[in-house]
């Protein structure tokens, strides 16, 4: 008998010792529930094989192809990565929709004596699940957005007063993104579903009694769109507003955003775009400040022709409350360890 979850909450308080995604490694590396380990019984091209088979041939040659394949990896599996387990050892099985491939690894895990599940429906209820909680129900969570303008050292401010044991959800960590035009890192970011999964994730490990601090974002974090459930929550929430020096932002950009700013081909190409918003003769100054090397200059001339502006504009339509404010004059370990416990006291008293 399949387990059936008929919410989140029920879903990662599975008790399971293992989750395993038997799905190929495309449908795995998009998304999948957190912490599931891959071992796909039909790899990518499998897959496939099997699929057209079953369209294009015959159904019956394809489910012959397909369980011979399936208990082949299914061996291989067992040998190479779960030989080690005891006999007590219970993994939750999950695949597509909960069907052949979860049910005959499942099967063959059981005959060994392991105390073997699968998950009735397999990952399309669990995507049911994430978009009822993302899309369909209001969070129950109580968020403080931390604010300030581009380079105050929100995110670091965030983790640190994380550190101090302050609720925090960190939506640039789980969307891979520093969160601005210029915010791409080395590695990309996740699928917007993978984004869904570990921010659902992580707003179940989250205790409901206590505020939440969020970085206040605009609605997407890089090209990650943030769900209904949670952005309503951002737009309602009382914001506590960083005030630091544009000097002392800028210094924090240069050091922070190097990588960035030392690309002077990827600048041009990423900039070229505002053009359709700002001046050419102003995108044109900040061609003459990448020319120059001058990555100072060109972050100061940032801040005040495109980011500065942009986030008054936001802020005005959101109509945000600022509930506190945290003055930092340095962006030193110093002074983010400061501002950090200052944030965490008026999170204390919320």
């Amino acid at each position: 008998m399949a387990l059936k979850f008929t919410s989140l909450q029920d879903f990662y308080a599975h008790g399971f010792d293992t989750v395993i995604d038997v799905r190929s490694p495309a449908e795995y590396a998009e998304d999948h529930v957190p912490g599931a380990i891959s071992l796909p019984v039909l790899d990518n091209e499998e897959r496939a094989e099997v699929g057209t088979i079953y369209v294009q041939d015959s159904p019956f040659k394809a489910r012959k192809l397909g369980a011979a394949l399936v208990f082949r990896n299914a061996a291989n599996h067992i040998e190479q990565h779960l030989s080690h387990h005891e006999g007590g050892w219970k993994p939750l099985v999950y695949c597509w929709r909960g069907g052949q491939r979860s049910g005959s690894f499942t099967w063959m895990l059981q005959q060994i004596g392991w105390r073997a599940e699968v998950v009735e429906g397999g990952y399309q209820t669990y995507r049911r699940l994430v978009n009822m909680a993302l899309y369909q129900t209001a969070l129950p969570h109580r968020m403080v957005a931390l604010d300030g303008y581009t380079g105050s050292a929100k995110t670091e401010v965030l983790k640190r007063a994380g550190a101090l044991g302050v609720q925090v959800l960190d939506l640039e960590g789980l969307a891979n993104h520093r969160g601005s035009l210029l915010g791409d890192m080395p590695t990309p970011q996740p699928s917007q579903k993978g984004f869904e999964s570990a921010l659902a994730g992580a707003l179940m490990r989250l205790d409901p009694s206590r505020p939440v601090l969020v970085e206040a974002e605009s609605s997407k974090v890089g090209q990650r769109i943030i769900p209904p459930s949670v952005w309503a929550a951002m737009k309602q929430a009382p914001r506590i507003d960083l005030q630091v020096p544009v000097a002392a932002r800028c210094r924090y950009l240069v050091a922070a955003y190097d990588d960035i700013l030392s690309d002077a081909d990827g600048l041009r190409k990423k900039l070229a775009p505002l053009r359709a918003y700002r001046s050419g003769a102003v995108v044109d100054g900040w061609f003459t400040s990448i020319a120059k090397g001058d990555k100072a200059g060109l972050t100061e001339a940032l801040m005040a022709e495109h980011y500065d502006p942009a986030y008054r504009k936001s802020r005005t339509a959101i109509g945000a409350e600022v509930a506190a404010t945290v003055d930092a004059e340095a962006l030193d370990d110093a002074g983010l360890d400061a501002a950090a416990a200052q944030v965490a006291a008026i999170m204390s008293s919320l």
